[in-house]
């Protein structure tokens, strides 16, 4: 009895110790499941995402519109006048069905007098076949046409000595070897050119300039300007990712999930742009690397910039020209001149790196920058990807803190729906404000398919500047005022300005990626004064890039940079254009040459173009800090 008694004790005993290990257990094994569970995610997220890089986009509803201004948008016509100034020419991407990144981004153009006769010419920069196309070769050469000054052209390649094949993407102009006349440097897939000009005649020197780049190497936007006050034309070349064929066909990119399509640039690596030097004796210096312009990932050490817009700019007042590049996909750089040959990156500590709202990296494109509000403040406008606004960067007069008044001036919301690449700021009006135009288009012809809000062909658009006392201060013009022939949709790549008929406004030629450009006459008709004013330098730099020009209206200063690199791709006429609204006379004008040096000239008359030659006018100041 004892005995059954003391084994059912044990028995119990072992039920209650089974029962207290198997709580253990299962306790146990819950907190093994939870600590798994991000592991199992990951697993997850990596299983679905290891076979292909799926390019697909988030689409996303744009905010609401901003309330109707009380201000009426005049009529600000653009006619087109393809088919019909002379200008036949058709981009050739090189597209032949296996969808790689470089058939997605060109071209540029630029405007220019390349002859010196006084009217503005064009260059449209050509991509070509590539060269394991089956189907040959093909004259793919970039085409100049040179005007008349009544917005007719005529093709002078073949005489200029352009007739050669390239894939190319972007051009630069300025007289690099102050000889009189205007240079071109070629950006490319591969090799870039440099070409001078010779008379109305061009030579490719290269490989005697030391500005070719390398073979595999994806120049983009570029721009001559003198970083060093030295009186000779530098030369900065964005580069974009580091490309390859083989790197291209070897991942899996698609937008529906079947079909393949253009991989995005998160898939390919950064690269590290171009600083040149200019020697004085025909040759260029590489200094990318002593300069500080090479900028590498803070985590990785990999190069991090995927460069696609430039822009030169004096953004602290110092006199001495600092840099903007518009990334794509990753952070912008704002490199600050330390005015000893060498750079410092503050992008991120001025606020323009970001998306100040996400605080992301934005699909960066084209870029511009202006003195918006003519109390001094600097604004940069760049261009974005698809659902994404357009940035306007603004800082106050003396400050180097920028925010970004997209949204609050009107610019933002309507361009989330388009995709752009080209961006300028021009008075297309004539009255004294600053306006702003954008050229769009996607990368996928399908892309309709898998977003309803996106087409592949889009309008330019057109933003009118009511002024800062308006309820909305930059109005997106309707085809009402521009007219049916600006709202046609096309691919547009590159954007530049000219007074192609010198009326004293300034006319559009946007770039079409493979297709025909686009040039649009400004037929505004509202009866503003102007004033346009071309520069001369005489130590040094002989077409004063770089230079600013000052123009006093009432309690107003308008003040505009001598900066033809500006939008994607693309180069704008180098004379300045002053909008002056109402105003009937103008009395003088203040040039600021590059190395600080104030000069005043007295302006006979407006509504026309006048030259003014360095040492030709009265000299307030030898340089910036003694005229603050």
């Amino acid at each position: 009895m004892n005995n059954t008694t003391d084994d059912q004790a044990d028995d119990d005993e072992d039920v209650q110790n089974d029962a207290v290990i198997a709580s253990a257990f299962r306790a146990s094994l819950l907190v093994i499941m939870l600590l798994c569970l991000p592991l199992i995610g990951i697993l997850v997220y990596v299983n679905f995402n290891k076979d292909e890089e799926v390019s697909t986009e988030v689409e996303s509803t744009p905010p609401d519109e901003r309330p109707a201004n009380e201000k009426k948008i005049p009529s600000l016509v653009m006619t087109s006048m393809a088919g019909s100034c002379g200008i036949e020419f058709t981009h050739e991407s090189g597209r032949e069905g296996q969808k790689l990144l470089p058939e997605t981004m060109g071209s540029g153009a630029a405007v220019f007098d390349y002859n010196g006769d006084g009217h503005l010419d064009v260059l449209l920069v050509n991509s070509s076949r590539w060269p394991w196309d089956n189907r040959g070769e093909q004259d793919s050469s970039s085409r100049l046409y040179a005007g008349d000054g009544a917005f007719q052209f005529t093709d002078v390649t073949e005489k200029a000595g352009l007739g050669f094949t390239l894939y190319g993407m972007g051009a630069a102009v300025g007289d690099y070897d102050n000889d009189g006349d205007t240079d071109i440097f070629l950006s490319a897939v591969g090799k870039n050119r440099l070409l001078r000009n010779e008379g109305g005649v061009f030579q490719d020197v290269t490989d005697a300039a030391g500005v070719g780049g390398t073979d595999d190497t994806w120049g983009t936007s570029c721009g001559f300007f003198d970083y060093d006050n030295d009186g000779l034309l530098d030369l900065f070349v964005c580069n974009y990712v580091s490309w390859s064929k083989d790197a291209d066909l070897s991942q899996k990119f698609t937008l529906d999930g079947q079909s393949r399509a253009y991989g995005p640039p998160k898939a390919f690596s950064g690269s590290f742009s171009y600083l040149y030097h200019n020697d004085g004796d025909g040759s260029f210096t590489d200094v990318s690397e002593t300069a500080g312009i090479q900028i590498r990932n803070d985590d990785t050490g990999v190069p991090l910039g995927k460069a696609m817009g430039l822009a030169p700019v004096d953004f602290n007042g110092d006199g001495w020209l600092d840099i903007v590049v518009a990334n794509d996909t990753v952070r912008n750089f704002l490199f600050e001149n330390q005015r000893d040959g060498t750079f410092t990156e503050v992008g991120r500590i001025c606020g323009i790196a970001f998306d100040r709202n996400t605080g992301n990296a934005r699909g960066a494109m084209g870029i511009d920058t202006a003195q918006f509000r003519g109390d001094g403040t600097l604004a940069i406008g760049i261009g974005n990807f698809a659902n994404e606004a357009s940035a306007l960067y603004m800082a106050r007069a003396g400050k180097t803190q920028f925010i970004d008044a997209a949204m609050y001036t009107g610019l933002g919301p309507p361009t989330r729906q388009g995709l752009t690449f080209g961006l300028f700021f021009f008075d297309v009006d004539l009255d004294g404000r600053f306006d702003l135009l954008g050229a769009n288009g996607h990368l996928e012809e399908e892309i309709s398919k898998v977003q309803a809000t996106q087409r592949y062909a889009q309008p330019p658009q057109l933003f009118w500047n009511a002024g800062r006392e308006a309820k909305s201060e930059l109005v997106l013009v309707p085809e009402s005022s521009t007219g049916k022939d600006f709202y046609q949709p096309v691919v547009g790549r590159g954007a530049a300005f000219g007074d192609f008929d010198e009326d004293g406004d300034q006319d559009v030629v946007i770039s079409v990626s493979d297709g025909k450009p686009v040039l649009f006459r400004n037929d505004q008709e509202l009866g503003h004064h102007w004033l346009r004013v071309a520069l001369e330098g005489t130590s040094g730099n002989r077409e004063g890039i770089g230079a600013v020009v000052e123009l006093e209206l009432g309690d107003r200063l308008q003040s505009q940079c001598v900066m033809p690199t500006r939008s994607y791709l693309s180069q704008s006429e180098r004379v300045v254009t002053f909008g002056l609204g109402q105003q009937q006379a103008v009395d003088s004008i203040t040039v600021v040459w590059p190395g600080g040096e104030r000069e005043v000239f007295e302006v006979p008359a407006i509504d026309r173009t006048i030259r003014l030659q360095q040492g030709a006018g009265k000299i307030e100041s030898k340089n910036v800090e003694e005229s603050k």
